[in-house]
């Protein structure tokens, strides 16, 4: 045993040398190349003492980058992520000035932007040598690997020979989406756990041949596949908030949408925002009993929801709570952080990334691609940190989470998500996107090999999206304005003289069987009786704030007799739901279409071309206590798949209508499948029971529903 500690300790010695070396050598040659960086006096040094002078400058760095850095990382804990990525360089670069002036040979200065360059460079080099010395050595690798990824250091998994369940949800891609990405060749590692070999690779004759699901087929004579892929469908509410809520705690009930107005409560909810988040984490934990699927020994990672995990990195609904035992979702990244190298590995990457998004959307437009959203102001920087910072984050942390063998880990990578919004969910920007995420799931692969307990990695999306040009873009006015237009209300300048809002105001006049519509002839109503009107993706919300209870047809006809007509026959617009006191609730299309909900089975209306589903969808979402005045989903197009965002987006989702409805399940053949023959998987809550079950399987904990009811009540 001794003999292996002393062994273990020379080699840790000898890693230390070499990095120095190369960290020496690297000195050396930036003092030769730069100007502004010199490791010699003014009258010039012997090649012995410029060595000299360079081995105790990176000595000297490395230890402040091991004893400083986390230091001063733990210091700006309130500063966001994003505004730390950037602060990197400059940490570093102060840490290389203060090492040139402590530096026992008295020699070495640099120009405050040379540090930063020098210290950028020097940190990387270290950190790609250390990586390269201890991959060759697997405790060390699995120890190097735990460090940067997680602050716990626990010897001891709770289950060391029961398997764990890791979820990775990749944020918005869709069923179909990732069935073309494995065709392509975009995503080898999924390719290879679903077709049993190095990807989809044609059959003889040069096709594929595919199940009726489509999962290709591995071809005669080669391993089998690893996984299967099942398509599952969202509510109406095709969105994180939604999904993520039933996935990890059970319920999407009063979820109608990612942002809606609280009329009890006079309050806008926004699914990104903190305080929304924790509001519906609370009222889920008490709308099921339950405190969620990671509640024993479990990690969220990168999510709008804890899942009842005690581990938490990145996660929206606790990110309001004061800094604490029970808060550790700023320091998930933090721990991350604390590593110099892979700080300024990561922010390099997040300097390229902005880079890339910049040259792209400057293409797109020389190009005048169609349709195209604006990707200026602060998205270039929100892009990064969607597709570089949160993703080596969580990557990080969930490596992290592997290496200590916990039971449940469910992590978000939102990359793809961000970039289909801006760039389209088939454009070639999101198929980049897809291939670096295809490696970092090939990387957590490898990382469960040297786990002390083997894994089941689960992979599954939230929703997909749907294309689509914006409504604005197509009508010259946004559902706010046509709204406006059907209330009587002035619109913007630019609306009134498009021919989507002349036609607006003539519909308003034709329905009020008014030829001429006079000036001052209708009564400019208090801006608290104005509409509030809300975009998700392509669903839009409409309320009267001032009526206390959700309007009827009846009551929305009398106040505004031509807005329900305007809405339902503009083609924009695919159909609306309102409640009606005749009928509990009806859905209103075009040319005076009125279904009641009661018979939208034998007379889907015009929810025929929104598909199988629909209508339950649409009846669930009018029993919510907190469904708008009026609900209003664009216009779909079953050719093309298109539709219309009420958002600035030309990748959407949030209401009904095309890929935006159908994201996957990916799961291993050791798990029991997701539904029996002929089953649908439907709705997020349907998810969560299968991922329960899939860890009863695995001889998973049973989640404590009383304890983390109440700490959850309590919080």
């Amino acid at each position: 045993m001794g003999g292996v500690r002393w062994r273990r300790i020379a080699s840790q010695i000898g890693r230390s040398v070499a990095v120095w070396a190369v960290s020496t050598v690297t000195m050396l040659v930036l003092a030769a190349i730069l100007p502004d960086f010199q490791l010699q006096s003014a009258d010039g040094d012997s090649a012995t003492r410029i060595a000299v002078a360079a081995a105790c400058g990176a000595g000297a760095f490395g230890i402040l980058s091991a004893v400083v850095w986390p230091l001063l990382v733990r210091l700006l804990l309130l500063v966001p992520a994003l505004v730390l990525g950037l602060l990197v360089f400059f940490l570093n670069g102060s840490l290389l000035l203060l090492a040139l002036r402590i530096n026992p040979s008295g020699r070495g200065e640099a120009a405050p932007e040379t540090a930063v360059i020098v210290a950028a460079v020097m940190s990387a080099v270290a950190s790609a040598t250390g990586a390269a010395l201890a991959v060759r050595d697997d405790e060390t690798y699995r120890r190097r690997l735990h460090r940067l990824a997680t602050r716990s250091r626990r010897a001891h998994p709770p289950c060391p020979t029961a398997p764990g369940l890791l979820c990775v949800q990749l944020d918005g891609v869709g069923h179909d989406v990732l069935l073309d990405a494995v065709r392509k060749g975009l995503m080898p590692t999924v390719g290879r756990w679903l077709s049993g070999g190095d990807g989809v690779r044609p059959a003889s004759g040069g096709e594929r041949t595919q199940p009726a699901d489509g999962t290709p087929r591995p071809a005669a004579g080669r391993v089998r596949p690893t996984h299967r892929l099942t398509p599952w469908r969202t509510d109406w509410s095709s969105q994180t908030g939604a999904s993520q809520l039933g996935i990890l705690h059970g319920s999407t009930f009063d979820v109608p949408a990612f942002r809606w107005y609280e009329k009890d409560r006079g309050e806008v909810m926004v699914c990104n925002r903190p305080t929304s988040a924790a509001e519906l984490q609370r009222r889920a934990v008490r709308h099921t009993g339950d405190g969620g699927l990671l509640t024993v020994d479990g990690a969220s990672r990168g999510n709008l929801f804890s899942g009842g995990a005690g581990e938490q990195a990145l996660v929206l609904s606790i990110a309001t709570r004061r800094r604490g035992p029970a808060n550790r979702s700023r320091a998930g990244y933090f721990a991350y952080f604390r590593d110099p190298a892979g700080a300024v590995r990561t922010a390099l990457s997040f300097v390229a990334e902005v880079g890339r998004e910049i040259g792209q959307s400057t293409r797109a437009r020389l190009r005048g691609e169609r349709p195209r959203v604006g990707r200026g102001g602060l998205y270039p920087f929100v892009r990064a940190f969607a597709t570089v910072v949160e993703r080596d984050v969580v990557v990080a942390a969930v490596m992290g989470d592997m290496l200590a063998g916990r039971t449940a880990v469910y992590a978000d990578l939102v990359a793809y998500d961000e970039v289909a919004h801006h760039s389209g969910p088939r454009s070639r920007d999101a198929e980049k996107v897809l291939q670096r995420l295809d490696r970092s799931l090939a990387l957590l692969e490898r990382v469960a090999e040297h786990a002390p307990r083997p894994y089941r990695i689960v992979v599954l999306s939230d929703h997909g999206q749907s294309p689509g040009e914006t409504f604005r873009a197509r009508y010259g006015l946004t559902l706010g304005d046509l709204v406006r237009a059907g209330c009587g209300l002035p619109v913007p300048r630019r609306a009134e003289r498009t021919r989507s809002g002349a036609e607006a105001r003539a519909a308003v006049r034709a329905a009020l069987r008014r030829p001429v519509e006079e000036k001052g002839e209708h009564h400019r109503p208090s801006r608290r009786s104005e509409p509030i009107v809300l975009a998700s993706g392509n669903l839009g919300l409409i309320s009267f704030p001032d009526v206390p209870h959700r309007m009827t047809k009846e009551e929305i006809d009398a106040r505004h007799p031509a807005l329900l007509t305007t809405l339902a026959n503009h083609p924009g617009i695919g159909f609306l739901l309102v409640r009606s006191e005749e009928h509990d609730g009806v859905v209103l299309g075009a040319y005076g279409a009125e279904i009641p909900l009661a018979e939208l089975d034998d007379d889907p209306g015009p929810l025929a071309r929104f598909g199988p589903g629909a209508a339950d969808a649409v009846r669930r979402t009018h029993s919510f206590p907190h469904t708008a005045d009026i609900m209003v989903n664009s216009a779909y197009d079953p050719a093309d798949g298109e539709v219309l965002a009420f958002e600035e987006q030309i990748g959407s989702h949030g209401g009904l209508g095309g890929a935006q409805s159908h994201p996957f399940l990916l799961s291993p053949h050791e798990l029991s499948a997701p539904a029996g023959g002929g089953e649908e998987l439907t709705g997020a809550e349907h998810v969560h029971h299968v991922l329960r079950r899939w860890l009863s399987e695995l001889d998973g904990p049973q989640v404590p529903l009383t304890e983390a009811v109440e700490e959850e009540r309590a919080a």
